[in-house]
């Protein structure tokens, strides 16, 4: 009778193991042949009795259904590790991209703010250059251009008379570059200045000169002194706008001011 129940015990086991997954069954196979069977060993022999074909059964769904379940931990571990790191470099990556995007704009930014640094630059440059003033202050044109008579050689008056005292500041009307500084015969002390046009003017009679040849010279600079040097008929400033840098060449004055912005 104890015997018939060893069997009935016995195929309750069977039935148990058949519900397991494929799975299952490799790993508890591998446990009974591996794992269970040195695990098993020692007790086997501390008791001085093989175990029953029932115990031997049972432990071995138990180790195989633990093992499985460690591994599926494991499993679940690694997975979560694996998307924990792939987290991270994604979030890296987003970072760096961002971080490359925003010196990539600071750049377009800062260049932008040196392209218009230089256009302002370069167009006060122009404006400097392009500005006129009168050759004297506060006066006004005491004879013109091409009045006639007998004081000039060609029978006519190459540019137009500042009224000045001796002394009074002359101005170069715009910026370029003095090409005459002395003696001028009959101009007496006399300066010619070459503009970034292409023009010339020139300063007749003078008392003082103050730049020298190949000297730069700015609009409204002080560059001598007016006088009555030279074939002159007192203190006064000659004025002459000319096309090149020698005698003859020479434009209406009054008009070349005007077309500069400065009114006489």
């Amino acid at each position: 009778m104890a015997f018939g129940s060893r069997a009935a015990g016995k195929h309750r086991g069977s039935s148990r193991l058949s519900r397991k997954t494929a799975g299952y069954a490799g790993i508890a196979a591998l446990a009974t042949t591996g794992v269970v069977g040195s695990l098993a060993g020692p007790a086997f022999a501390a008791d001085q009795a093989a175990p029953s074909i029932e115990d031997t059964g049972l432990n071995t769904i138990v180790v195989a259904e633990d093992l499985a379940g460690e591994i599926e931990a494991q499993a679940q571990s690694q997975q979560r590790a694996a998307e924990a790191a792939a987290a991270k470099a994604q979030a890296e990556a987003d970072a760096k991209q961002r971080a490359a995007e925003a010196k990539r704009v600071a750049e377009a930014r800062a260049q932008e703010e040196r392209d218009a640094a230089e256009r302002a630059a370069r167009e006060e440059e122009r404006k400097r250059l392009n500005t006129f003033v009168a050759p004297v202050e506060d006066s006004y044109v005491s004879t013109q251009w091409h009045a006639g008579g007998g004081m000039w050689s060609s029978g006519s008056h190459t540019g137009i008379d500042f009224h000045a005292a001796t002394g009074t500041t002359v101005h170069a009307v715009g910026a370029g570059t003095v090409v005459e500084s002395g003696q001028g015969g009959a101009y007496g002390n006399n300066i010619v200045i070459k503009h970034a046009d292409g023009t010339y003017t020139q300063y007749g009679h003078l008392s003082v000169l103050s730049v020298s040849v190949g000297q730069q010279v700015a609009a409204g600079q002080q560059i001598g002194l007016s006088g009555s040097t030279g074939n002159s008929s007192g203190p006064h400033l000659h004025f002459e706008a000319r096309t090149g840098a020698d005698y003859g060449s020479d434009i209406d004055p009054v008009a070349y001011l005007r077309q500069h912005g400065v009114t006489v």
